[in-house]
């Protein structure tokens, strides 16, 4: 018998990074990697819920006024909190605390009606604002807004592809990283949202059963490396009040026909962490708390690597407004428990840098990392 051979050295290729991504998906996840983060950029649907609570149009200081009051109370909780430029930091930078990371919305709020019937949307980046402002701004990460389908008309799926690629070119010139937010929507006559399922039950059933090749789509689109996206924040990929396990009117009271079950949902969610690559989180797009806290757990069960939550939070608290006392005692009590119930939901939430894109934490390398790191860095407007 020779000699034994040494055992083989397995060498893994180190993932390159730059410092400012780097730096700030760590700002952006808590201790553990992982994305806890709240969302207060609404406008257009915050107007709306504002009009219902109080009967009146909003003005701005009702917005801002929310915004603020939200902030105050439930920014402490999230391991970063995004908000918007117009409304919101303006009036509630103050109170995001300084542990805590801060995003920052690119687009103008709503969509331009597109397409045949102008059924179609196409977002629009916010005039007068952008990557540049910020990042000067003090923010750890930028947020865009996409509305997409990739069956919709040739023009406005390149018009989203140019905004978006547009963005993801900025993000890496000034080294932040790029949360790209990606939500469907039904346009064709044979499709319609869940709550419409009372009137038009079939058009229902087919935008749910159509949603999984939908969000698989996007998903693949823009994990692309030309959009230089860092989180992709996507939809569930299925509608829970169609799944068999849940179809019985557990989130609404509805009863809705099933169009598939607990186990292909599963499948749907591990489909979407193959195709990102990159870290995802999920939005919670207008649902009730309920159901958002069963799509976190399949989801991070899946191996997303958390949640970026909005209205499913704190929604409620519109409801008191103009009684700022009673809108603070609802988010100090109901709020701050539903944000701990996510905490408990995302435990299995799988760490950003353990996502395929990074491996691991030990895997990480700057770029260019060397005694001439600091020359080869390149500064604004040279990346």
């Amino acid at each position: 018998m020779g000699p034994l051979k040494p055992a083989r050295r397995w060498t893994v290729e180190k993932v390159k990074i730059s410092p400012g991504k780097l730096r700030g998906l760590r700002r952006l996840a808590d201790e553990e990697g992982r994305f806890r983060m709240m969302a207060i950029d609404q406008r257009g649907s915050l107007k709306r819920m504002i009009k219902k609570a109080t009967g009146r149009e909003a003005t701005y200081e009702d917005l801002a006024q929310v915004k603020k009051l939200i902030v105050k109370v439930l920014s402490p909780y999230s391991s970063a909190t995004l908000i918007d430029p117009t409304y919101g930091f303006p009036n509630a930078a103050k109170y995001i605390p300084p542990e805590v990371g801060l995003l920052l919305a690119a687009e103008e709020t709503g969509y331009l009606p597109a397409g045949t019937g102008e059924k179609e949307r196409k977002s629009r980046l916010l005039e007068g604002w952008g990557v540049e402002k910020i990042k000067r701004a003090g923010a750890d990460g930028v947020k865009l807004l996409l509305y997409y389908r990739d069956d919709a008309s040739p023009e406005v799926v390149e018009h989203q592809r140019r905004i978006a690629r547009q963005v993801g070119e900025e993000c890496r010139a000034y080294d932040l990283p790029y949360v790209l937010e990606l939500v469907s929507y039904p346009f064709k006559e044979d499709e319609a949202k869940a709550e419409d399922y009372e009137k038009n039950p079939e058009a229902a059933k087919n935008f749910a059963r159509r949603k999984p090749e939908i969000v698989f789509s996007y998903v693949k689109e823009f994990a692309k490396p030309e959009y230089h996206v860092d989180i992709l924040k996507v939809e569930f990929p299925a509608d829970l009040k169609f799944c068999k396990e849940y179809a019985d009117g557990t989130f609404d009271g509805i009863k809705r026909d099933p169009v598939y079950d607990l186990s292909e949902v599963e499948d749907f969610v591990r489909e979407v962490t193959r195709l990102a690559k990159v870290p995802w989180v999920i939005l919670s797009a207008g649902v009730g708390i309920e159901e958002f806290l069963e799509e976190v757990e399949i989801a991070s069960r899946g191996g997303a690597s958390g949640f970026l939550c909005g209205r499913a939070l704190w929604k409620y608290c519109v409801d008191f407004y103009p009684d700022v006392e009673a809108v603070e005692e609802w988010l100090m009590t109901s709020g701050v428990e539903n944000f701990q119930r996510l905490y408990a939901a995302s435990a299995q939430a799988k760490p950003f840098f353990e996502t395929e894109a990074f491996g691991s934490f030990s895997n990480l390398e700057l770029t260019d990392k060397g005694p001439d790191w600091y020359k080869l860095y390149p500064g604004f407007g040279s990346a």
